[in-house]
Order: structure tokens, then sequence, then C-alpha cells
């Protein structure tokens, strides 16, 4: 299977003032899917502008045409499965059915604590996350549920007319824990991963590929136990948070290095922050643009 490389524009800028132009040029490069961060705020943006993730996808999904829509990731960190169910049809809808949901447990960040709770210890996440996503599958596919959970009740909610997407818009499941690994198995058309956290600062390339390695095969042992073919499972990598760090992006052949060694774990696709001058996410807007229309060919 030839590599697809997509692309995650951050929602900073307003979309009169390059936020627009981003998407539509993400699209005239030839990018699989252009996801956005769902959150609240984030890291270093937190005291700059930042947008809502559902608009600025409704507004992405206007402007373009072919390229698949996402978000990397949405958590119930701020989100309620009823609510996020409605947006997400509709956004589906507008979309013309080329929507992506990328869902995760959320850390410990901004998100956790703006709605003015404690942030919650990672078992919680876990806990909620568990039941969040069965019950958004069923919102997203039923026409009407009820439901009373530990975390989340739903009473006759309806979503009519649905998915334009059938049964449902896929879910691509962030997870490298155990039962994350089992939510992506039973419920994922895609898995998502950053790689390993603790390699990120002190780590080396080849001790990331190894993790990476690790994780692929504790997906392969969750989907073998539910009784699924991991093959049948898209595996996503989110750059820029592994040792390599911004290094894939100095020149085509870096990257083309880079992702060579992880489709060979059986990536099957790579998504790369579109280039934000003076942050971690720098990069030289020629050479993004060269890897994007260049790469896949290369990788194919």
């Amino acid at each position: 299977m030839s590599l697809r490389l997509s692309t995650v524009i951050l929602p900073y800028r307003r979309w009169h003032e390059g936020g627009r132009a981003a998407w539509t040029r993400a699209e005239q490069l030839g990018f699989h899917t252009g996801y956005t961060y769902d959150h609240l705020s984030w890291r270093s943006f937190r005291d700059g502008p930042w947008f809502g993730a559902v608009p600025t996808l409704t507004a992405a999904a206007a402007t373009t045409e072919r390229m698949r829509l996402g978000t990397l990731v949405t958590s119930p960190n701020f989100r309620h499965p009823v609510t996020l169910a409605k947006e997400l049809i509709s956004l589906d809808d507008i979309s013309g059915g080329r929507l992506t949901l990328g869902i995760g447990a959320g850390g410990t960040g901004f998100d956790a604590t703006a709605l003015g709770q404690e942030p919650w210890t990672p078992r919680e996440r876990a806990d909620r996350l568990a039941e969040f996503v069965p019950l958004l599958d069923r919102l997203l596919t039923e026409d009407t549920v009820s439901y009373e959970g530990d975390f989340y009740s739903a009473h006759e909610a309806r979503n009519i007319p649905g998915c334009v997407q059938r049964p449902r818009l896929p879910f691509a499941v962030a997870a490298t824990g155990p039962r994350g690994l089992r939510l992506a198995a039973r419920y994922g058309q895609a898995w998502v991963t950053t790689g390993d956290p603790q390699l990120y600062e002190e780590g080396t390339p080849e001790q990331s590929v190894q993790a990476l390695r690790g994780q692929v095969e504790k997906l392969g042992a969750a989907c073998e136990a539910v009784g699924r073919d991991v093959s049948g499972l898209d595996k996503i990598l989110l750059t820029g948070f592994t040792p390599d760090r911004g290094r894939p992006l100095e020149s085509l052949d870096a990257f083309v290095d880079f992702a060579g060694r992880h489709q060979e774990l059986g990536f099957t696709e790579i998504v790369l922050h579109w280039p934000i001058p003076d942050s971690d996410f720098a990069a030289d807007e020629k050479v993004f643009e060269q890897i994007a229309t260049d790469a896949p060919a290369q990788l194919a």
C-alpha cells in the first residue's frame, strides 16, 4: 500500500488572515487529509489566538472539495458524546462525507481544567474514553439512543438522518495503552500514535522506531483478541513528537528516509504539521511543499 501524506493545520490564524489560504493550499498540494487539533487552547499557543475545531473544519469543508478533514484528536476533556454526535453528523453532511474523527483520552493541559474541574488521572481518562467511544458509536449509527452510564447519559437522543458515510464516519483512535488499543481494535477504522513521549527529550530515532514497532505489535495483539485482522486498520503517525523532531522536514531526502523507516513498520499515513514560524513546528515552506508533492511517488 502506498503511504499517504496528510497535514495538521493548527487553528491559530483568523480565517481571512491566512487560515483559509492554508486549507486551500493543502488541498492543492495533494494531502490526503487536513486535520486540526480539537483543543480549547494548546501549550505555547495558550495566550494567543486559537479557534474552535468544528467551526474551522466546517469552513474548511466549504473551501475544499476532495481532501478529507479530521480532528487530531477530540477527547472527553470538554466534549459530551450527545452534543458531539450532532456536530459530527452535521459536519459529515456539509463535507460530503469527508470527515474522520480522531479521538483519544486527552491529557492534563488547559483542556483538562477549563471547565473548572480537577484534572483526571490517567485511569480516570481511560475510564471515560472507554464509555465515550462505544456511546458515540451508537449515537452515530442509531436513529434514537437512550443510555445511562457512569459518566455519560443519553435520553432518546435523535440523530436523523445519520452520517453520510455508512455505517458512520471513521474513528481514528489515538492510543498506546492496553485499554485504548482495545478500543482501537474494536471501534477504530484507524489507529493514531505520536510515538513514545518518554523518548522525546533524550531518546534516539532508532529507539523511537523500536518503541513504535512495539506499539504496532501490541495493536496487532489487541486486534487478534477481538478476531480482527490488524491489516484492515490504518496506522497513522502524527509527527513532531519523536526524537527526530523537525529533522525529517529539512529536505526531501531526509523525509523520504524517515517515512520509509516508518512505512516498514506498517504505517499507512504520516501527518506533518503545517509550518508555523517561531514555533516547534517551524519549517522551510518550500521544502515542505516539495515533500508534499514529490515524496508520495518515492514512497509508493
